[in-house]
């Protein structure tokens, strides 16, 4: 199968252009060029902050469904915590994002894809903990599994970013 054959339809996506721009220029806006933007890019640590932050989302949440389908109690917690990581988490990945999609259309839209779905996954599991805090646990397992899977999707088109489109790769001074 061509690598491209998912992801080449989305770089071509023009459609989130507009949106996407005024979204790239409200990050750069919000982040400067200073000591925030440093500390988010990992400047201090050597290399970029963002997968490390999102391997917290995604082991939080997938472990929790893990219990949740092991039957386990534990899955609320971890999806809880999974929900808390994923503010920072977004915000160092927009940071990375914002570095390129200026002049990289192509990262642009793969990256406001990849943006949409995370948002997504992280609506259904505040969903998800909604429902198992209402005593509904089947809904929030459902929730969590159909979360899940949107997170797969998207950290593909997050490998994509970085492994093919080169965001968030730059050199880091630590």
């Amino acid at each position: 199968m061509d690598p491209h054959a998912l992801t080449g339809p989305i770089e071509q996506l023009a459609a989130v252009d507009g949106p996407s721009e005024a979204a790239g220029t409200a990050v750069r806006g919000a982040v400067g060029d200073g000591a925030f933007r440093s500390a988010l890019r990992g400047d201090w640590m050597g290399h970029a902050l963002h997968p490390l932050l999102t391997d917290t989302v995604i082991g939080t949440w997938t472990s929790g469904l893990l219990l949740d389908l092991t039957g386990g109690r534990g899955g609320d917690r971890l999806v809880a915590a999974g929900i808390l990581a994923a503010l920072p988490t977004a915000l160092t990945g927009a940071s990375d994002w914002a570095e390129v999609e200026a002049r990289d259309p192509a990262a642009r839209r793969v990256g406001a894809v990849h943006a949409l779905a995370n948002v997504g996954a992280l609506g259904l599991q505040m969903g998800s903990l909604a429902a198992r805090l209402r005593g509904a646990r089947g809904r929030g397992i459902a929730l969590s599994l159909v979360a899940n899977g949107l997170l797969g999707a998207s950290g593909y088109l997050g490998g994509h970013l970085s492994y093919v489109q080169g965001v968030g790769t730059g050199p880091r001074k630590p």
